[in-house]
């Protein structure tokens, strides 16, 4: 019989991309396991559209009341896993393992939320010495040896596979009739709340810029994707690339996060700062060009996207500057190398 897991990573859409790797990992292993995760309701559409996913059981978070909590930790129990993962921990999620008695429980050696967990690995994310999805993957290695499950080869991108097929269809419903391109390239002016950007003028001067240093060669489809509440933002950057004879469209609207991130997929590139949007594109394995603060916690390596490194840039503020200045990244600079990744090596698959 299949060792069943639970892996939990609760929080942000990003920070739940940045797990896929990991999730990868455990599914590949031999025997396979089963794996369930823990996830809030609204990353739930992408977990269950996750191929190393079995099952989803979703969490009601920390605000949830004691009859929420108490449904939650009967279903954990009620599942007999054989081992909890939790990649970022808390006390609540430490305690409800604990009480429902997985025998096996694997995190990171932080915080006194540890003392639940009979397995800690410490990792000291904060000096952020490699990439999130690394530090996942870490701690499922240590959990494949730990229950003697055999991974011959890693994994490696695209961490979301998709099919030529459906993301040539992904990309027709993308392009207009009326404005043919050979490439389609979302730009997500939107932070989410959880990361600094670069504001709308930066967003529409390096848009300009690509535009051109590529119209004589390449053709490219603006889209702009928003955010819940940040149409008017994403609408502003429309209005102002319009005085530059420059046309972008909105993003077509979507059902849920899963129908966007499928839309992401009949894109060749996604310009954001470090959102979901971005790690969401870095699964799919297109490319990225990311916009990062430079303070320790939050730098590009850290945040790394998990695609393909000739499919990945990232700019951040230069030495000197301070670190959430994102006036001081160089945009020039920047245009330069995405205009050479979009005529470049940039290619339409994965």
């Amino acid at each position: 019989m299949a060792q069943k897991l639970l892996v939990v990573r609760n929080d942000k859409i990003g920070d739940f991309m940045l797990a896929w790797p990991a999730l990868a990992c455990l599914k590949n292993a031999q025997p396979t396991p089963h794996i369930t995760v823990l996830v809030p309701a609204y990353t739930a559409p992408l977990a269950h559209a996750c191929p190393w996913v079995d099952d989803v059981i979703i969490d009601p978070g920390n605000s949830a009341d004691k009859p929420a909590q108490q449904k939650l930790l009967s279903q954990v129990k009620a599942s007999g896993f054989d081992a909890l993962l939790t990649l970022f921990s808390t006390p609540r999620i430490g305690w409800l393992g604990w009480r429902a008695g997985i025998p096996l429980r694997v995190a990171p050696a932080t915080k006194w939320a540890q003392v639940f967990y009979n397995v800690r690995i410490r990792q000291r994310r904060s000096h952020s010495a490699k990439p999130e999805y690394q530090y996942n993957v870490d701690l499922a290695c240590e959990l494949l040896a730990r229950l003697s499950l055999t991974l011959s080869v890693q994994p490696s991108p695209p961490f979301w596979p998709l099919s030529d097929a459906l993301r040539q269809r992904q990309r027709q419903g993308l392009i207009s009739a009326q404005q043919p391109a050979e490439r389609v390239v979302v730009v997500h002016p939107g932070s989410g709340g959880s990361a600094v950007n670069l504001s709308i003028d930066q967003y529409s001067a390096l848009i300009s810029l690509i535009h051109q240093c590529t119209t004589d060669k390449k053709t490219i489809s603006w889209l702009i994707s928003s955010g819940p509440d940040e149409t008017p933002y994403a609408q502003t950057l429309v209005d102002q690339l319009a005085t530059m004879d420059i046309a972008a469209r909105h993003l077509p609207a979507s059902g849920n996060v899963a129908d966007f991130a499928l839309q992401l997929a009949g894109a060749e590139l996604l310009i954001a700062g470090s959102t979901g949007p971005l790690h969401i594109a870095g699964c799919l394995n297109i490319a990225t060009a990311g916009f990062y603060p430079a303070k320790r916690s939050a730098t590009p390596l850290r945040w790394q996207t998990c695609n393909s490194a000739k499919k990945r840039l990232a700019f951040s503020p230069p030495p000197g500057a301070d670190q959430q200045d994102m006036t001081a990244i160089d945009i020039n600079a920047a245009a330069e190398q995405i205009s050479a990744l979009l005529l470049g090596s940039l290619s339409t698959n994965p």
